[in-house]
């Protein structure tokens, strides 16, 4: 099984304490988004768990704790999103300095293939040009190419849930016109540094400007870093673009404080904070404590690996 951790929050950045302790403890409840009083109980150990798939704006406080997460036997990569924006859209974020120091120093402990940067979602607007995008995209490949192999890239997508918070913020410009033209832009750098540029559940084909779809839960890459052939199928419960395989994400929404303008898995600020004011780093929940009426269900998991087919 793969876990993502996780696309409903940054738990590397904002509860690394609790998912290590997860990770001692051997299991996690997660809560139904849909019923509050249900949980899943999954079983965490090195002989089921394939990979783990963690997703971060700042990689800086699961830092000190990678060694023992390695020592307890379980294999994982991460997917860093540093983009060009400011306070006005990314609220709480560290500066972008801090954030590329810390994927270097990320890269140099586990390796560029296991340090994916996405340059996402990207906002096109009256300030945010595309000759804007493609000089701030330069000067963070500059820096960030020898740290790793890949880019991923998307388009922002202004859900219905987003729309308030982004209308005083995103003059919103995003044409096919501005997207080809960007596409073309964003390759021809990234071909002068030897960098693969990937979308992520983009419907758009960009192939004819060398950005060939991706999937950031890879089955081949996973499958490469653990050097024999896993068995999966697609993730069922994402958007048909969508090209990662099924995975069991360990978050919950409403509850990263990063103050990202764009994020749909947030509806409201003061109830992200609110709710992490909650956490209990030792709560087998990412929020609070299960309910008494907890109705608390497990999950059959197993490994995807075939170990009579190896890679290598």
């Amino acid at each position: 099984m793969i876990i993502s951790a996780s696309k409903r929050t940054d738990i590397p950045a904002l509860y690394p304490r609790w998912f290590l302790e997860r990770l001692r403890a051997g299991f996690v409840l997660v809560q139904n988004p849909r019923n509050p009083h249900r949980y899943t109980r999954i079983e965490l150990s090195p002989e089921t768990v394939d990979m783990i798939v963690f997703w971060t704006k700042d990689p800086r406080p699961i830092l000190p704790l990678l060694k023992e997460i390695d020592e307890l036997g379980f294999p994982y990569y991460f997917q860093i999103t540093i983009t060009p924006y400011g306070s006005a859209i990314e609220k709480a974020l560290p500066a972008k300095d801090e954030v590329i120091k810390s994927f270097i120093t990320l890269s140099g402990q586990i390796g560029r293939k296991r340090t994916i940067w996405r340059y996402d979602p990207i906002i096109i607007s009256s300030e945010l040009t595309i000759d804007y995008h493609l000089r701030a995209f330069r000067k963070m490949v500059e820096r960030l190419h020898p740290f790793t192999n890949r880019c991923v890239i998307s388009f922002v997508d202004l859900y219905r849930s987003v729309h308030n918070r982004t209308r005083e913020s995103i003059d919103y410009q995003l044409s096919l016109e501005n997207i080809h033209r960007l596409s073309k832009g964003l390759t021809s750098i990234a071909d002068q540094y030897g960098l693969r540029l990937s979308s992520c559940a983009e419907d758009i084909d960009l192939s004819s400007f060398g950005i060939e779809h991706g999937a950031c839960i890879d089955q081949v890459l996973i499958e490469e870093l653990l050097g024999c052939s896993i068995e999966a199928k697609a993730d069922p419960n994402q958007r048909i673009a969508c090209r990662c395989i099924d995975n069991l994400d360990i978050g919950t929404y409403d509850c990263c404080t990063h103050g990202c303008i764009y994020c749909y898995a947030v509806s409201n600020e003061e109830k992200a904070l609110n709710r992490r004011r909650l956490h209990d780093p030792h709560s087998p929940i990412l929020i609070g404590q299960p309910s008494p009426d907890a109705i608390i269900t497990g999950k059959s998991i197993k490994s995807f690996k075939l170990k009579q087919l190896p890679l290598f």
